[in-house]
């Protein structure tokens, strides 16, 4: 349903922004106006890092000609070890000259585009809906909501409002993962992933941390997971995956020892890493040519199969580990998402 999204808003959004059309078509000797990046949210580390990225004076030809120019601070709730980290966050992108506002309407009055970056998924649908009432294409950072059920109603209103949007975790731009899903290893027929997976009790228990490994996951599997069973320890998790023609993919989260991101793609022509984490500038690029096209690299439907994945390992953990099938998931968050 959500694919199509891109061809129908591509140039049109950049042509109503005025993303860079300018750049496309201006021949003389004056540089095009960069493209101006609004962030909502600054109580999560990755708000300065992508901010240096586009702010860089010396930015490579893959992200120049944006910059970041005002932000939005507040957000995270009642999340204590996020909201504190809002002033420190704060002095940071000033230091990178980006102006911080008082209001999300504030931003959206100065920029083109829209980072959304709270780290408290549960205010991410409000947000969202606000960013897409002003028109402005929006990059969601993980977790993408707080339920699958917002979730599902964020996708839904960016289509009704005919606005793009795209989430991601960082891992899914590892060079492992990508050469998975380019083919490197011929057809996948099966994968492993691990990271870090920290619980929040404001959110289920995988969107919070766990996301970065479920991605990897699905970067090397694609869509088509059917059934999924979660085993569950105060220091681990294990949630097995059942995809289409017999394909099997595991997830490990780690809350006891080293923590770190990695996994295995086992493919019919070779086997190899999916990690290690190399950094957020590829998800930088790639949230860059996101805004310069308006066509998200990641499907809405994946996106949300992801994170039915994890609401269906949530769930599983409540009915004592039995395996639990990812569309009944999907089909109750829809039927949620209307009263949304």
């Amino acid at each position: 349903m959500y694919a199509r999204w891109g061809r129908v808003f591509s140039y049109g959004l950049i042509v109503a922004c005025g993303l860079l059309v300018a750049a496309a078509t201006d021949t003389s000797s004056q540089p095009a106006a960069p493209v101006r990046v609004g962030v909502i949210g600054l109580d999560t580390s990755h708000s300065p890092a992508f901010t240096k990225v586009f702010n860089d004076p010396q930015a490579a030809p893959d992200v120049a000609g944006f910059r970041v120019t005002a932000a939005y601070p507040y957000g995270s709730g009642t999340i204590e070890s996020s909201y504190s980290r809002i002033p420190k966050f704060s002095d940071e992108v000033r230091q990178l000259g980006v102006e911080t506002v008082d209001s999300i309407a504030e931003v959206l009055r100065r920029v083109d585009v829209v980072l959304l970056m709270t780290n408290d998924g549960r205010l991410h649908l409000d947000q969202a809906r606000q960013i897409l009432q002003a028109g402005k294409p929006i990059f969601i950072d993980k977790p993408l909501a707080g339920s699958l059920a917002d979730a599902v109603a964020i996708f839904e209103a960016a289509e009704r409002a005919h606005v793009p949007v795209f989430s991601s975790s960082s891992l899914r731009y590892a060079a492992g993962a990508q050469a998975a899903r380019g083919g490197s290893f011929g057809r996948v027929v099966g994968a492993d992933a691990y990271s870090p997976a920290t619980l929040e009790a404001t959110h289920p228990d995988l969107f919070w941390y766990g996301i970065h490994g479920v991605e990897l996951l699905f970067t090397a599997l694609g869509t088509g997971c059917e059934e999924v069973v979660r085993v569950h320890a105060d220091g681990t998790d294990v949630v097995v995956g059942r995809w289409s023609a017999g394909r099997i993919g595991t997830f490990r989260g780690i809350r006891d020892g080293r923590g770190d991101y990695g996994g295995t793609a086992f493919g019919a022509e070779g086997i190899g890493p999916l990690g290690p984490f190399d950094g957020y500038r590829p998800l930088v690029v790639a949230i860059a040519q996101f805004f310069r096209t308006g066509v998200a690299p990641v499907a809405a439907d994946e996106t949300l199969e992801i994170y039915a994945f994890m609401e269906a390992a949530h769930e599983s953990t409540r009915r004592g580990g039995v395996p639990v099938r990812v569309a009944d998931v999907l089909a109750k968050a829809r039927a949620e998402a209307v009263t949304r």
